[in-house]
């Protein structure tokens, strides 16, 4: 781990110091037993409320969370990447998921639910008790500051845990107090709503609680700090105030007060950029290879907030890097490939394809292999990227790279999304914010990126591309269709442009049926042009490999292969939970 904050105290937790305090609840409705260490001793001084804090903090991360499940299990297909090729479709398990084929037995789906309400239970917890702190209100500064920064990371870290469960399931049992004070287990659900308005009210108060991240003693990125919490508040305010899939119409619909909303994230990311906190890091490439991947800490602070991950267990851990990246000796899955559309939808210029899409494997010495079109993958997080480096032999899943949630990028962007949609048009401070983060994807070089439009639908169309292209593979992309009601359009429009691509039609006639690349070399050297006719023969000393004639009618149908529009946006209910709790009820057409 790049810095002790996080993942220590998930190692405390581990041990008992803080678990044995946390009374959860299975499928959220049986209570566990309560254990022998009290919530009087667990909140009996700022040590120990912070040992319970950051056990909330710990059902983010490991496979249930943000470790691999949440982060790239229900993240795809989209227009940018997909899930694994399906063997054996159904498989009743990951790719049902991602081919939007999962019904409520699915293997993946109960526990990432149980995890986030488990999350939900402990802020509740931490967020009744510390309050009643003598420390919070009679303490010395020192401890009243620390206690409430631990009350409003609670408040926080809950407004995050729903926001989860809202975007994949809908409106769900939204439970607010520990489950030790509530009357039954038995919830029904929550109007969406409803819950937001709690969430937004909540993330309102921790900002009174919270300091910036530059201020002294602050730990950055992997603890919540002011930044994260209005940055999280403007993200939550968009899906607010943006499209879902309603349970009582079962049709995709927004409030009709949804400008409240984008007012709500203008404002929040506009105190972000003022704080001067936060910025770009001048390299794409540097943020990824030289800081995620390598366990360090951003000088830029462009990672506003990540999930800690470490200890190469299934529970703190996670398998970026494992589950998504290229191959190293054979080792590791792949299992995030770009569309081939996508890979074509950047501009060449832009250095940012090569940092999001992997187009190679690693041999055992080092060497780079080029894989065909259908089998490349995510890259942001790579196994020969990461430092200190993994062995090519090593059995390791679990490499310790944390998950990034949320970017100054992401802060500029949704700044002139809100402002755009807010005045039906961009002024010149949205398209200044909008051209910095796209010049910083073409190498800090204005010159190559293009006229931005001016006017409501064309610099809308743009966000939405620049978007695409800056978050791919971070989990973004689904979603945002989703709270833009274009999901369904970008999945058609994407197995559209794969049918003109493999009958060689325009815009993609052009494109090489098969590629070359040099033999034995550390770094892969195209042979020839990615974007031309392939040459009629091999050049001395390079390798062919098939590439756009890699594409079939089959890989192509498989995209997204079982989205149903009004149906596919949200996740089946567990069956677990249906059957332990008699007033859930399941989602539309599951």
């Amino acid at each position: 781990m790049k810095r002790k904050s996080i993942y220590s105290f998930i190692v405390i937790m581990m041990l008992g110091t803080v678990s044995m305090i946390i009374s959860s609840c299975t499928k959220y409705l049986t209570e566990l037993p309560n254990a022998s260490f009290s919530q009087q001793a667990a909140f009996s001084n700022v040590s120990n409320a912070t040992d319970a804090v950051m056990g909330v903090y710990s059902e983010l991360a490991g496979d249930q969370g943000y470790g691999i499940r949440l982060s790239m299990y229900y993240t795809v297909d989209a227009d940018d990447f997909v899930g694994p090729p399906n063997a054996s479709a159904p498989d009743g398990d990951r790719r049902d998921i991602a081919r939007y084929g999962a019904n409520s037995s699915n293997a993946q789906l109960e526990k990432p639910w149980e995890q986030l309400y488990g999350g939900v239970e402990r802020a509740n917890i931490c967020i009744k008790y510390i309050p009643l702190m003598t420390q919070y209100t009679s303490g010395n500064a020192a401890d009243q500051a620390s206690l409430k920064r631990l009350y409003g990371e609670a408040l926080t870290l809950r407004a995050q845990f729903y926001f989860e469960l809202i975007r994949n399931w809908g409106d769900v049992p939204a439970p607010f107090v520990p489950s030790a004070d509530q009357p039954t287990l038995a919830l029904t659900r929550t109007n969406r709503d409803v819950i937001y308005a709690q969430i937004l009210g909540d993330l309102l108060k921790a900002e009174s609680l919270v300091p910036w991240g530059n201020a002294a003693g602050v730990a950055r990125n992997e603890r919540i700090t002011l930044g994260a919490v209005k940055g999280l508040r403007a993200r939550i305010a968009l899906f607010a105030g943006g499209y879902s899939l309603r349970n009582d119409t079962q049709v995709m619909s927004r409030r009709s007060d949804y400008l409240t909303f984008y007012q709500i994230a203008l404002s929040e990311c506009n105190d972000i950029i003022n704080s001067g906190v936060h910025g770009l890091n001048a390299s794409y490439l540097n943020l990824f290879k030289n800081y995620v991947d390598a366990h360090t800490a951003d000088p830029a602070y462009e990672i506003i907030f990540e999930v800690g991950m470490g200890g190469g267990t299934g529970v703190a851990d996670s398998k970026l890097g494992y589950y998504d990246g290229p191959k190293v000796n054979s080792l590791g899955n792949a299992s995030l490939i770009p569309n081939a559309t996508y890979f074509y939808a950047f501009d060449p210029n832009d250095t940012r394809k090569d940092v999001t899409i992997a187009t190679y494997f690693t041999n055992l010495d080092g060497t780079k292999v080029l894989q065909k079109i259908n089998a490349i993958c995510s890259g942001k997080f790579r196994r020969d990227w990461i430092t200190p480096a993994v062995s090519p032999t090593s059995l390791l899943q679990y490499f310790g790279i944390d998950w990034p949630v949320i970017r100054y990028s992401d802060i500029l962007l949704m700044y002139a999304e809100a402002d755009n949609e807010i005045n039906q048009g961009p002024n010149a401070t949205d398209i200044n914010y909008f051209n910095q983060v796209r010049t910083r994807g073409f190498g800090g070089n204005a010159a190559l990126i293009g006229t931005t439009p001016t006017t409501y639908a064309a610099f809308f169309t743009a966000i939405q591309n620049e978007r695409e292209f800056e978050f791919g593979g971070e989990g973004i992309r689904k979603f945002d269709l989703i709270r833009w009601n274009l999901i369904n359009s970008a999945i058609t429009t994407t197995r559209a442009n794969l049918t003109l691509m493999m009958n060689k039609q325009a815009p993609y006639a052009t494109l090489p049926q098969s590629m070359f690349y040099q033999n034995a070399q550390q770094t892969l050297v195209y042979g020839n042009s990615l974007y031309a006719v392939t040459p009629a023969t091999t050049p001395t000393g390079y390798t062919k490999v098939t590439w756009v004639s890699t594409l079939t009618s089959t890989i192509i149908s498989s995209v997204a292969q079982y989205f149903t529009p009004n149906h596919s946006e949200l996740l089946p209910i567990p069956l677990a939970s249906l059957q332990a709790n008699p007033n859930l009820t399941q989602n539309p057409g599951y």
